[in-house]
């Protein structure tokens, strides 16, 4: 059995990062609202990268949460590893099993293009593994929570629902949910040749395992070019630990745990998420056996 640091209640633990999430709810919110101004929108841009956005949204999140659970929490043997402050120091080293791993927004193009699919991902790893995760989805008002258990949603008002997994289907009857901003053409391919049920469009991974745990899609396929930019530990580790603790599964493609902690944080080559832990391993070794078979990805 998993044990918190010491003095960290699990249940007091929630409660506060449950607070702090509708917090950050509020500050998401406000700047989606500024954005619709032409005007102020251009100042909310801290840079001018297409490909990786960072807003003041981004850094205002970021700063909050850091700073709350640094006033709450101290002295207790544990980091925080931020997308944020990495992007800057471009190193952080820990030696504490415990980490926090903080993506203040995730899906930054879709908050800037408006569309609601963006996310705060915040999880705690314990031995480089998600153990208690958070996944908070502003514009549908939702707050997706596992204690290392069970994964359940929250609304605003305290409002709780259950996971729904819409399991025991084959590859071609899946719903697959896949990326709006950062697909490619070898993605792109090896979901023709699959030939899913349904396809559905949706930015921020976060938003993406949520749709998957309440049952609107199926499966999540995230496909990195070798020597192209991939997502990193941020982008996964809460998503992944609501996923698992609902029951669903998300590996590599030989159907081994994403292994956190890596040189650079970096979560590449091919990343599958299913609503179906039992049936997961095949899923995976069909897929594969569909990229060998048309010599879709580079070996």
């Amino acid at each position: 059995m998993i044990k918190l640091p010491s003095g960290v209640n699990i249940n007091n633990l929630i409660d506060d990062i449950r607070i702090l999430s509708w917090e950050v709810a509020d500050i998401l919110l406000y700047y989606t609202k500024l954005l619709d101004d032409s005007n102020v929108s251009q100042n909310i841009l801290k840079n001018t990268n297409a490909d990786d956005p960072v807003t003041l949204a981004d850094l205002k999140v970021n700063e909050i949460i850091i700073k709350r659970i640094n006033e709450k929490y101290k002295n207790i043997n544990w980091d925080i590893l931020s997308e944020e402050n990495f992007k800057t120091s471009k190193t952080f080293v820990t030696k504490n099993d415990w980490l926090w791993v903080l993506d203040p927004l995730d899906g930054t193009k879709d908050f800037i293009q408006g569309t609601g699919n963006y996310a705060m991902h915040l999880a705690l790893n314990f031995k480089q593994k998600p153990y208690i995760g958070f996944v908070l989805i502003p514009d549908k008002n939702q707050l997706w929570i596992t204690d290392g258990k069970t994964t359940w949603c929250e609304k605003r008002d305290g409002t709780k629902c259950k996971p729904t997994l819409l399991n025991n289907k084959n590859l071609q009857e899946m719903t697959l949910v896949t990326s709006k901003n950062h697909g490619n053409q070898v993605l792109r391919n090896l979901i023709q040749k699959i030939n899913f049920c349904k396809v559905q469009i949706m930015g921020s991974i976060g938003c993406k395992i949520a749709s998957i745990v309440q049952g609107e899609s199926d499966i999540y396929i995230c496909l990195s070019l070798p020597g192209k930019s991939s997502p990193k530990d941020w982008d996964f580790a809460a998503p992944d630990s609501i996923l698992k603790a609902a029951g669903g599964a998300i590996t590599n493609l030989d159907n081994q745990e994403l292994s956190y902690g890596k040189t650079n944080f970096e979560q590449g080559g091919i990343i599958v998420a299913t609503n179906d832990k039992k049936n997961h391993k095949c899923i995976c070794l069909e897929i594969k056996k569909i990229i060998q078979k048309n010599r879709i990805y580079p070996t």
